[in-house]
Parts: C-alpha cells; structure tokens; sequence
C-alpha cells in the first residue's frame, strides 16, 4: 500500500504533483539537485495553495497540514522509505536514466517507480533499472493541481499488481486515469504536439500571424487557449523534444519538427518560462507577439 511518495523534481510537474499528492494525505519527500531549488519549489506550492484557499478550494488548515507533509530535500539519500518514487525531471532519456541508476539502490526492494515522461519509452526506461516489473508510466497533465487526467502507461514487463497499486493512488488522487499503450507520446502527446508543431508550420509559411493563429483556434475550434499560447505555456524545449521523440520513434516525415520551433530553441525563447517565446512576457500588460 502506498503512504509515502518521493517525488525527483521540485520544477512545475514535481511540484504539483508533490501538492496534490500532500493535499490527499500522502507524506511526501520532494527532491532537487540543490536544496535552494527544492524550498524554492515548496514555496511555489505555497503560493499555490494560498489561491486555492482564497478560492475557497481548500480551507487554510488544510493548506498547513499539507504543507507539513512536505520534506523538501537535496538529492536522493532520504528516499529509503518511500513506497513510489515519482521521476519529475527535464524530458531528456539520457538524465532520466541517470536519475534512476542513483535511485534505485536507495529505495527499499518493494519500492515502485514512476516515470512522468510525457513521450518517452516506458519500457525502454524500465529495462534501465533494477525492478522493471515496478516500474510504469504516470504522466500527470501541466498544471497538475487544476487537470483533471494521468496517462498511465504500463512497459512491456510492468506487473498487473504495480499497474493496480498506481490505478489506485491515481484514484486516491482524485485524478481520472487514460489507460495508453507504451508507444512514443503515448495518448495525449501523440495527438497534442502535431497540432501545435502544424500551428508552427501554418506561422513559418506565412499562413497566418501568431495572432491569428491562436485566434482562429479559440475562437473557430473553441479551444481554451490557441497552440502558440499553449506552446510557450508547456515550454517550446519540451515541445520540441517531445516532437523529436514522435519522429525518430515512428519514422514518419508528418512529425518533423517545424524548423522555426528548433529556431526558437537555439535562441533560448523558450516561452512563458524565459519571458519570450511566441510572446514577449516582459511588459505589464498583455504579453505582445514576436513574430
């Protein structure tokens, strides 16, 4: 049964989901490389829960008792004792496989180990590890306290009683789980990131301005945010890495990277999180495209 959660990653996704995790009664240790970046991420969360209660989502006691739960950390030593380890970490296979080589002798045997890799092979990652029968895909929604959905992805060689234990914290969570298939992006991304690279394209080849792409579709699909929006929101290095992840994996030239995508990169517009990305963020009043 699962009462203690470590989560690897004290960023946007580890940190919601050390918050809503603490905000169900888990106990949770929350990881970073520095201990500065895990209390910066546990101030974050407690930002976050002030909103909440002021929304009356939440009740302050309820804030300060998650908050309690909460054991910021720097590095992996004090995840001994937890009963799943969350991998929150950048989407790069190379350093999430570094991350799991120095957890997993840490944890206790019956451990179990979750991946929120949005695009990135389940099995690929379990067969890196000492335990990839415990090991499976969680891939919590951005931003985890407001969405809804977990993916939840089995490898190859994920047992029927590691799938059952996180079908049921993701119960627990009050999250609605999609089940998917272990292939490159899994449900969401596979459908999500194509959209958002052809809304690239549709800008690269002067189809229309950024403007009126992001118009177009609120307004003509009524999606709640347009794509180039939603690509500065999820950060366009995530996109983009994720849009490689669906080329080399499927070997299909539909999901090539849009060159202006790989463009932005290179010059460090990464979206909301470096003030420029589609948008400039940097003024006071509403963020102002650049292209």
């Amino acid at each position: 049964m699962i009462k203690k959660i470590g989560v690897i990653g004290a960023g946007q996704m580890g940190n919601g989901i050390a918050h809503v995790a603490a905000l169900h009664g888990y106990d949770v240790v929350m990881s970073d490389l520095k201990q500065e970046q895990a209390d910066a991420g546990l101030a974050v969360i407690r930002r976050n829960m002030t909103r909440q209660v002021a929304k009356e989502i939440i009740s302050g006691d309820d804030m300060e008792a998650a908050l309690s739960r909460i054991t910021p950390v720097a590095g992996l030593d004090a995840f001994g004792d937890v009963d799943i380890a969350i991998e929150a970490a950048t989407e790069d296979e190379a350093v999430k496989k570094a991350i799991l080589a120095e957890l997993c002798p840490k944890l206790k045997p019956e451990a179990l180990v979750a991946s929120n890799t949005s695009s990135i092979s389940i099995t690929r990652l379990a067969s890196s590890t000492d335990r990839p029968d415990k090991f499976v895909g969680m891939h919590f929604m951005n931003p985890v306290p407001l969405m809804k959905l977990v993916e939840l992805i089995p490898g190859i060689a994920t047992s029927d009683e590691t799938f059952a234990a996180v079908q049921e914290l993701a119960d627990n969570l009050e999250k609605i789980s999609a089940v998917s298939e272990d292939f490159p992006g899994f449900i969401v991304n596979r459908i999500l990131m194509p959209m958002i690279n052809e809304a690239i394209y549709t800008l690269y080849e002067g189809v229309g301005t950024v403007e009126g792409i992001d118009r177009g579709l609120r307004l003509g699909a009524n999606h709640p945010m347009g794509p180039l929006t939603l690509a500065d929101f999820i950060g366009l290095d995530t996109c983009l890495a994720i849009m490689q992840v669906l080329y080399e994996g499927l070997a299909d030239s539909k999901y090539r990277p849009c060159p202006l995508l790989v463009k932005y990169v290179e010059a460090g517009w990464l979206g909301k999180k470096t003030g420029r990305g589609f948008y400039d963020y940097s003024g006071d009043g509403d963020p102002v495209p650049t292209r």
